[in-house]
C-alpha cells in the first residue's frame, strides 16, 4: 500500500509543478497577450455580472480585432485601444495593419518595453508592414502613468515612422496614446501628424 500511495503523491506533486510551469508560461506571454486572455477568471466565482462582461469582451475582441474587420470611425479605433491597451502595465508599442479598402489586416503588439519607455525599430515596423503587405498602419502606444499627452520622443518616433513606411508606400494614418481609461489622445486630430 504504502509503495502505491507514494507514485500517486509523486503524481500530485508533478501536476502541481507542470500546472506552476504553465502558470509561468502564461505570465511570460502576457507581455504579448490582450487584456482579454491575461484577465482569465474562474468560473465558479464569477458572478452573474461577470459572466455578463467576460461575454462582452469576447464579443469585442471578435468585432474589433478580426481580420477583415474596418474600423468606420476614430472613436471604434479608441474603443478598440483602449481595450487592448489600457491595463497594460508596461509601454507597448501596437499597430493595426489595413489593406487598400482600409480593413484590418492584423493588430499586433510589436515592441514592449519597461513603465516609462519602450525601444521601436522603424525598420521593423517596415518589415512587418511588407510582410502583411499593408496599405496603411495605425500606430498606438500607452502611457502606463494614465497621461496621453505626448513627449517629444513620441512626435520624434511619429515623424520617423510616417517618413520611413512612405518610402515603401505605407500610410500611416494615426498615432494613438491610450492612458488608462482616459480618451486616448490622436495625432491626427491635434495636426500633429
Amino acid at each position: 500500500m504504502t509503495s502505491r500511495a507514494q507514485p500517486k503523491a509523486h503524481r500530485g506533486a508533478e501536476a502541481v509543478s507542470i500546472q506552476q510551469r504553465r502558470y509561468l508560461v502564461r505570465e511570460a506571454s502576457a507581455l504579448y497577450a490582450s487584456p482579454i486572455s491575461r484577465c482569465v477568471m474562474d468560473p465558479a466565482t464569477m458572478t452573474r455580472e461577470d459572466r455578463l462582461i467576460a461575454r462582452a469582451k469576447k464579443v469585442l475582441s471578435r468585432r474589433l480585432g478580426e481580420p477583415g474587420a474596418v474600423f468606420s470611425s476614430p472613436h471604434a479605433v479608441r474603443d478598440f485601444l483602449v481595450f487592448e491597451l489600457a491595463e497594460v502595465a508596461r509601454e507597448v508599442f501596437y499597430a493595426i495593419f489595413l489593406d487598400a479598402q482600409n480593413r484590418v489586416t492584423s493588430c499586433e503588439p510589436l515592441f514592449v518595453g519597461t513603465l516609462t519607455q519602450t525601444s521601436v525599430y522603424p525598420r521593423e515596423v517596415i518589415r512587418r508592414c511588407i510582410e502583411l503587405n499593408a496599405a496603411a498602419v495605425i500606430l498606438a502606444h500607452n502611457h502606463p502613468s494614465g497621461v496621453t499627452e505626448p513627449s517629444m520622443s513620441d512626435r520624434a518616433l511619429t515623424n520617423s515612422l510616417k517618413s520611413a513606411l512612405a518610402m515603401i508606400d505605407v500610410c500611416v494614418i494615426d498615432h494613438f496614446i491610450v492612458g488608462g481609461t482616459a480618451r486616448p489622445m490622436s495625432f491626427a486630430e491635434r495636426g500633429l501628424l
